[in-house]
C-alpha cells in the first residue's frame, strides 16, 4: 500500500505543477523539489529496514564488511544521483543532468574496483 501513497504523491506533485506552470513557473520547480524530498524521505525509512537485512545475511554468509560497504556506497551513490539530475532536468538544466548522470557512472565503477580486483584476485588462487 505504501507504493500507492508514493505514487499519488508523485501524480499530486506533477498536477500541481502543471497548474502553478502557467500562472507561476519558478514555483513548478521548487514544488517538484518538495515532492522529491517527500519520496526520497520515505525512501530513507526503508533503508533501516535494508541494512538490518545486510547485517542478518553477514550473519550467515561471511563476506568482508568492506565489500558490503562498498555495495552500501554504490546504492546511495545512485539514489542521490538520480535524485539530483532528475531535478536538473526539471529545471531545464539537462546538461548539468548530464554530467552528474556521467561523474555518478564513474564513481560507481572506482567503488566497483576493489570488489573486481578481489574477485580476479580469487580466481587466480584458484589456478594456481
Amino acid at each position: 500500500m505504501e507504493v500507492v501513497k508514493i505514487v499519488m504523491i508523485g501524480i499530486t506533485g506533477v498536477l500541481l505543477a502543471l497548474f502553478l506552470k502557467e500562472s507561476k513557473p519558478e514555483y513548478s520547480v521548487y514544488l517538484s523539489f518538495a515532492v522529491g524530498i517527500c519520496i526520497l524521505g520515505y525512501a530513507v525509512e526503508k533503508l533501516s529496514y535494508l541494512f538490518e537485512s545486510i547485517k542478518k545475511i553477514q550473519e550467515f554468509l561471511p563476506v568482508d564488511e568492506k565489500y558490503v560497504l562498498v555495495l552500501l556506497k554504490m546504492t546511495g551513490a545512485t539514489y542521490i544521483g538520480q535524485f539530483s539530475s532528475s531535478i536538473c532536468k526539471d529545471a531545464g538544466y539537462a546538461a548539468i543532468a548530464g554530467q552528474i548522470e556521467l561523474f555518478v557512472k564513474l564513481y560507481l565503477m572506482v567503488l566497483s574496483l576493489p570488489v573486481l580486483l578481489a574477485l580476479v584476485e580469487t580466481i587466480h588462487n584458484f589456478l594456481v
